[in-house]
C-alpha cells in the first residue's frame, strides 16, 4: 500500500513540475535556513561543553555600587583567597586564582613567538579537567614550570619533544615545559589560554602583586572554584555574598557583594543590570531560533496553498477514488505521502545548500561549524524534522482534499465554496506579515550599527598603530624608542599608554577635590601616559593645556575629560588638586593641567565614561602609539617600523595594531546580526515572493477563459493586471499593518539595551512597507502580464 501512495505521490509531481519546483524549492530554502541556525544554535547552546566540570565550576564575581548605580564584574581583591581558604573551603573542592589573559613573548633557541595565556593556581589543570597530552596534570607545582598549549608546542618546537626544555618569558626568566595539554577546542572559554604558568610566579615577578595581599580595595585580579559535593551555586553564593563588605569597612559605601557566576552561564548569560542577572548572548539564539521557525512555517504555507488552490484539479480523482471503495483514512495518506516526498526532496537538497554555504556562514558567523555527518543524534532530529515538517506542510491540504463528495464531484456541479480561498489569504497575510517584520527589524539593527559608527570618536583612529611593550626588554627605553621611530621619517608622533586606546584597563576611587559632594563615590577610568599622548592621538585639549616635557612638575599633573569634569561637578578645573585620601602613604596631589575631548575606549553605544590621564612616572608603559606618516604608504611605514624595532629588540615578534580596526571590533556582534538578519530576511521574502507566484499562475491559469472574454469585449492589458493583481496587493497592504507595531514593539525592547541608540522614525516603516509593495507588484505583474498578453481566440478555444 505505501509502495502505491509513493508512487502515485511521484507521478503527481512529475506531472505539474512548475508547481513541484515551487514547493520543493521553497522548502529546500527554508528548511536550509532551519538547518543552519540550528546548527549555529546547537554550537551556541553547547558552549564550554569541552569542560565535564561545567555544572560546578564558577567565577567568583563582584557587584558594587556608586551613586545609586551598580555594576558587576569578574574584578575581585587578593585577601579574598586567603579568607576564603580558611572560613569557606569546605564549600569548594578547588579554589583558583589567576591573571588576566595576556600576551607574552615566548623564545626556544632562536625561535619567538607571540602567545596569549595565564598565570593560575596549580589546580586549574585538575578543576578545568585540562587533556594532557604530555607530560603531567600537576605541571604547575614548581615556581619556573610552564604548560602550554598543543598548538603553542608545534608553534614554539616543532616536531621535538618540549618536555624538560627551557623556554625563556619576556626576556625576564626562564621556564621548564612540564605538560603539554590538548589545545581548547574554540567555542569554549580559555581556548585563548595558550599556555598556563603558576600564580606564585605572577606574584613574586610583580611588586604591585605583593603590595596588593592585603589591599581589599585593588580589585585586579580573578577567582574560579569548583564546589564540593552537596552544595549549590545558589547556597554558596548566599554564603559568601557579604564576605568582602564585613571584613572591609573602607568599602561599605560602595556595597560590595559577591556572587558565583556558573561555567554554564558565562558565554550566554553573562549580562547583569544594578546587579541583577539579565541575561546576555542567549537573546540572540532564541532570536534566530523564532527566525529559522518562521521561515520554516513559510515554505509550509507555500505547499498548503498551492495544495489547495489546485484543489479543483483534484477534485475529480477524489471522486472517482470513493466512488470505488477508498475511505478518507486512505486519501488523507495518500496526500501526506506526496507531502512526504516533497519534503524529503526538499531536505536532501537543504542539506546540499547547508554543505555548499557552511564554510561562508562560519566566516561570516565568526564560527567553526562542522556539519555533523557522524553524529546518530543529528540524524534522529533530522528524521523528526522531516516527518514534522511533511505533517505540518501536508495536513491542511490532506484533510481539505479528502472532504470532498463524490456525487457533487462526478455530476460536475463541484465547486469551491465562497469562502473556500479565506485560508490562502490568511495564510498570505502570515506569510508578508512575517516578511515586512524581519525587513523593519534589519534596516533598525543596521541603522543602530550605523548611528554608533557615526558617533564622534573623539581623536583620530586612522594610520595610528599600537605596539605592545609587555616584556622587561622595553623598560627605560621609551625615549630612546621615540627618537628612533621619529628619525625614521615613518612615523611623526610617538607616545606610551598603560592601556590600548580602545580600552579601559583601570579604574580608580579613594579621591578628593575642592567642591566634591557629601556622600559622593567616585569611578574613574585611570590611564598612565607619556606626554606626547594627545598629540599622537590627535586628541583634542579644550580646555588648559597638554603635558609638556618643559614643565618638571606635570609629573604630578593629570588630564581630564569632557565627563569627567561634568562628573566631578568641576566648574573651574584648571589648577584644581585633586587629593588622594589614604591615611597611609597617599599619594602625591594631582593638578589639573588641561581638558581633553572625550574620546571612546570603550562600548560604542554606551556614553564616555569618566577619565583621568596621568602621567607616568615610572615608564612601564603596556603599548606603544604610532602616528604613520601620511606620505608614505602604509606598507612602507610598516616595513621601516619592523626594522627599526628589530634593530633593538631583535629577540621579541613585532606586533601590532591597527586603532581603527580594534574599534572596528566593537561592532562585530552587532554587524554578524545584522548581516544573518538581512540573509534571512532575503530568504523569507524570496519564499514568500515563490508562493505569491505560484498563486498568481495558478489564478491566471483558472481565469484564462474569462480573461479571454474580458479581452474580446475591449479590456486592456492594465485592466486585466489589475484584476489579477488587486487582490493579493490587498492582503499584502493588510499584512504591513499587521507587521509594523509588532516590529515596532519588538525592536524598541532590542533598543533598550544601548543607552547611545538610534530613535524609531516612522519613514523605516515607510520604507519596509513600500518595499513589500513593490516585491508583491514585480512578484504578481510577471504572471499577470502574461496573461493579459496572451492570445484570447487560443483562450476561448479550449475547454
Amino acid at each position: 500500500m505505501l509502495k502505491n501512495y509513493l508512487k502515485i505521490a511521484w507521478r503527481n509531481l512529475t506531472k505539474n513540475k512548475a508547481y513541484t519546483l515551487i514547493n520543493v524549492g521553497g522548502l529546500a530554502l527554508g528548511m536550509a535556513v532551519t538547518l543552519i541556525i540550528g546548527l549555529w544554535m546547537q554550537d551556541e547552546l553547547t558552549h564550554n561543553d569541552y569542560f565535564k566540570n561545567k555544572e560546578t565550576v564558577a567565577q567568583v564575581i563582584q557587584s558594587q555600587t556608586f551613586n545609586g548605580l551598580t555594576g558587576t564584574g569578574p574584578a575581585i581583591p587578593r585577601p579574598l583567597e586567603m579568607t576564603f581558604r580558611e572560613d569557606y573551603m569546605d564549600n569548594f573542592k578547588y579554589l583558583v586564582m589567576s591573571s588576566w589573559t595576556n600576551s607574552q613573548y615566548l623564545k626556544y633557541k632562536d625561535n619567538s613567538i607571540s602567545r596569549t595565556g595565564n598565570f593560575m593556581q596549580d589546580k586549574a589543570p585538575e578543576m578545568l579537567d585540562l587533556k594532557i597530552i604530555k607530560g603531567e596534570k600537576d605541571g604547575l607545582r614548581e615556581l619556573n614550570s610552564i604548560m602550554l598549549s598543543t598548538l603553542t608546542a608545534e608553534a614554539l618546537f616543532g616536531n621535538e619533544d618540549p618536555i624538560g626544555k627551557i623556554i625563556e618569558v619576556n626576556s625576564q626568566y626562564d621556564m621548564m615545559v612540564t605538560g603539554i595539554y590538548e589545545a581548547i577546542p574554540f567555542n569554549n572559554s580559555f581556548n585563548d589560554t595558550h599556555f598556563i604558568m603558576p600564580w606564585d610566579k605572577y606574584v613574586t615577578s610583580r611588586e604591585w602583586v605583593q603590595e596588593s595581599e592585603d589591599s581589599w580595595g585593588n580589585n585586579s585580579f580573578q577567582m574560579f572554584v569548583q564546589l564540593s559535593d552537596n552544595t549549590s551555586m545558589e547556597s554558596v553564593s548566599s554564603t559568601i555574598k557579604d564576605v568582602k563588605k564585613n571584613l572591609f569597612e573602607d568599602g561599605e559605601p560602595f556595597n560590595p557583594q559577591l556572587a558565583l557566576l556558573p561555567m554554564k552561564d558565562w558565554y550566554l548569560r553573562s549580562n547583569f543590570e544594578n546587579g541583577v542577572q539579565v541575561g546576555g548572548r542567549i537573546k540572540y539564539v532564541w532570536l534566530f531560533g523564532i527566525i529559522g521557525a518562521f521561515v520554516l512555517l513559510l515554505a509550509c504555507i507555500n505547499f498548503m496553498n498551492l495544495s489547495t488552490a489546485r484543489s479543483e484539479k483534484r477534485a475529480k480523482e477524489v471522486g472517482i477514488r470513493k466512488s470505488i471503495g477508498s475511505q478518507r483514512r486512505q486519501l488523507i495518506n495518500q496526500f501526506l505521502s506526496e507531502s512526504f516526498l516533497v519534503v524529503l526532496f526538499a531536505f536532501i537538497i537543504g542539506v546540499l545548500i547547508v554543505l555548499l554555504s557552511l564554510n561562508g556562514f562560519n566566516e561570516l558567523a565568526k564560527k567553526e561549524i562542522v556539519f555533523p555527518w557522524a553524529n546518530p543524534f543529528f540524524w534522529l532530529i533530522s528524521i523528526v524534522f522531516v516527518l514534522f515538517t511533511a505533517l505540518l506542510a501536508g495536513s491542511y491540504p490532506a484533510l481539505y482534499l479528502s472532504s470532498f463528495k463524490p456525487v457533487d464531484v462526478l455530476k460536475g456541479t463541484f465547486k469551491a465554496g465562497k469562502h473556500a480561498g479565506t485560508p490562502r489569504k490568511i495564510l498570505v497575510v502570515l506569510q508578508f506579515t512575517v516578511s515586512v517584520a524581519f525587513i523593519i527589524g534589519t534596516v533598525i539593527v543596521m541603522q543602530q550599527i550605523n548611528y554608533a559608527k557615526n558617533r564622534p570618536v573623539g581623536y583620530d583612529k586612522e594610520g595610528l598603530i599600537q605596539v605592545p611593550t609587555f616584556s622587561e626588554d622595553f623598560t627605560g627605553k621609551y625615549d630612546l624608542m621615540r627618537r628612533e621611530f621619529l628619525s625614521s621619517n615613518a612615523v611623526i608622533e610617538m607616545s606610551s599608554s598603560s592601556s590600548p586606546t580602545t580600552r579601559i584597563w583601570s579604574n580608580r576611587n579613594g579621591f578628593v577635590w575642592e567642591g566634591k559632594a557629601e556622600g559622593f563615590q567616585e569611578d574613574l577610568a585611570w590611564t598612565e601616559v607619556s606626554p606626547e599622548y594627545a598629540k599622537s592621538l590627535n586628541l583634542k585639549i579644550v580646555e588648559g593645556r597638554d603635558f609638556s616635557r618643559e614643565f618638571a612638575t606635570d609629573s604630578n599633573a593629570v588630564l581630564l575629560n569632557q565627563t569627567a569634569v561634568k562628573y566631578m561637578g568641576l566648574k573651574n578645573p584648571i589648577g584644581m588638586l585633586i587629593k588622594d585620601d589614604s591615611d597611609e602613604d597617599p599619594d602625591p596631589p594631582l593638578r589639573v593641567i588641561g581638558v581633553v575631548e572625550d574620546m571612546i575606549a570603550q562600548s560604542p553605544y554606551e556614553p564616555v565614561k569618566q577619565g583621568m590621564y596621568v602621567f607616568d612616572k615610572e615608564g612601564e608603559s603596556s603599548f606603544y602609539n604610532l602616528r604613520l606618516n601620511p606620505k608614505q604608504s602604509v606598507g612602507q611605514n610598516l616595513a621601516i617600523i619592523e626594522r627599526v624595532f628589530k634593530q633593538h629588540f631583535p629577540n621579541i615578534p613585532f606586533q601590532y595594531d591597527f586603532v581603527d580596526e580594534e574599534y572596528g571590533v566593537k561592532f562585530a556582534s552587532e554587524e554578524r546580526v545584522g548581516r544573518l538578519s538581512g540573509i534571512f530576511t532575503a530568504l523569507a521574502i524570496l519564499i514568500s515572493c515563490l508562493g505569491l507566484f505560484g498563486l498568481t499562475s495558478f489564478v491566471a491559469e483558472q481565469r484564462t477563459k474569462e480573461i479571454g472574454v474580458r479581452k474580446v469585449l475591449g479590456a486592456s492589458v492594465f485592466n486585466v493586471w489589475n484584476m489579477l493583481s488587486k487582490d493579493f496587493l490587498k492582503l499584502v497592504i493588510i499584512s504591513c499593518f499587521i507587521a509594523v507595531p509588532i516590529a515596532y514593539y519588538v525592536m524598541n525592547g532590542w533598543l533598550q539595551d544601548y543607552p547611545y541608540r538610534v530613535i524609531l522614525k516612522w519613514w523605516i516603516f515607510a520604507l519596509a512597507m513600500i518595499g513589500a509593495v513593490l516585491v508583491t507588484i514585480v512578484t504578481v505583474s510577471f504572471q499577470a502580464i502574461k496573461a493579459a498578453r496572451s492570445n484570447p481566440i487560443k483562450s476561448l478555444r479550449t475547454e
